[in-house]
């Protein structure tokens, strides 16, 4: 014979209870202009919520008792997004760019490597500089060292060195972050 299953409609957790899903005993009431009324039943404040025609809405389950708000929820929700979305508009996300050369690099190619690192570190972004090896070039490490840290003291003003040069397989590659005074 089959089973049905219960289908349970999962609350969002991103959203307090509001009205009859506050099932608890006693809760602590505050009203519209923030003051707190007291404490009572939860089917007691749903009625004075109802008289007023607003909603009555947790605000924290944490605490005993529960404090319940008598609000309008749509207004309160659409409040709430707007200040996310807002603070998902400010934030920037640091992104590790890449800037890639050989340790034979001619002067004017140097110049042009610098100053994509300089763009990359101006908007914000993580400096990624790396030096590929081919072949027995490997042996000339030390070249490549030289090279990374001339290119750091290039850019010590808007720089610091994150990662300093380590060797990775057939690569030399060092870090550098922007500066906190050059970020804000």
């Amino acid at each position: 014979m089959l089973e049905k299953s219960n289908k349970i409609k999962k609350r969002n957790n991103d959203y307090p209870l509001i009205n009859e899903e506050i099932k608890t005993g006693k809760i602590r009431l505050i009203d519209v202009t923030g003051k707190q009324m007291g404490i009572y039943t939860s089917t007691d404040a749903l009625n004075i919520a109802i008289e007023q025609n607003l909603d009555l809405v947790m605000m924290s389950d944490k605490s005993i008792p529960p404090v319940c708000r008598i609000l309008d929820y749509g207004k309160y929700k659409f409040i709430q997004e707007k200040k996310a979305k807002e603070a998902r508009k400010k934030q920037h996300n640091v992104t590790l760019k890449e800037v890639k050369m050989r340790y034979k690099i001619e002067e004017h190619d140097y110049k042009v490597r610098i100053n994509q690192a300089l763009r990359f570190l101006q908007s914000g972004d993580k400096v990624k500089a790396i030096i590929t090896f081919r072949g027995r070039e490997i042996q000339h490490a030390n070249l490549a060292i030289e090279l990374l840290k001339k290119m750091a003291q290039d850019l010590k003003n808007l720089a610091d060195i994150q990662q300093p040069p380590s060797k990775d397989g057939k690569q030399m590659i060092m870090i550098l972050s922007p500066k906190k005074t050059i970020v804000q």
